[in-house]
């Protein structure tokens, strides 16, 4: 009997590697000295942050776009990888819209949220497996997994993000 190869568990493009090498490209540390740094918040202002990454899920979900800009603040920057950049609420807004004008039913999963006061910034980290499902019966099923790596900001509108870098684990 062969025994087969053992197949890695992500993907060449992307996984831990990737997504730590760009994590630390973006000024996230890491280890112990990540671990140092963190504190938590208090727990009115996580459950704010999870009530605004559950938001962004829910506004491309029901496709209301107007809830869906009130996740992010005024000086936005996203980063996506292959699928665009945007600054402000406004661009990735209208990216999204269109991006989700010719899919089915959607859903956009969050995971593993972790939230940390790391002094200067209040980071927020998820795992995000979208799910798009085709307009028309027969048509291709399209999955995103990887981990969204956000920067917080509190404004007098509450909790937004100000910053979003999507790194993909795989995409098909």
């Amino acid at each position: 009997m062969q025994r087969a190869e053992p197949q890695p568990a992500y993907p060449k493009k992307g996984g831990p590697r990737a997504t730590a090498a760009m994590l630390r490209a973006n000024g996230a540390s890491g280890g112990a000295a990540m671990a140092t740094m963190a504190r938590p918040l208090c727990a009115d202002d996580e459950r704010a942050i999870v009530a605004v990454l559950t938001r962004y899920a829910t506004g491309i979900d029901t496709r209301d776009w107007p809830l869906f800009r009130s996740c992010f603040s005024e000086d936005f920057e996203g980063d996506f990888g292959s699928f665009g950049k945007w600054r402000g609420p406004r661009e990735i807004t209208d990216f999204m819209r269109e991006a989700h004008r010719e899919v089915g039913p959607t859903l956009h999963r969050l995971s593993n949220i972790s939230i940390e006061d790391e002094g200067h910034h209040v980071r927020a980290r998820s795992y995000v497996d979208a799910l798009l499902m085709p307009l028309a019966e027969g048509g291709p099923i399209h999955r995103g997994i990887g981990c969204y790596d956000d920067r917080m900001i509190r404004s007098s509108d509450g909790w937004k993000i100000a910053r979003r870098i999507f790194a993909a684990v795989r995409l098909g």
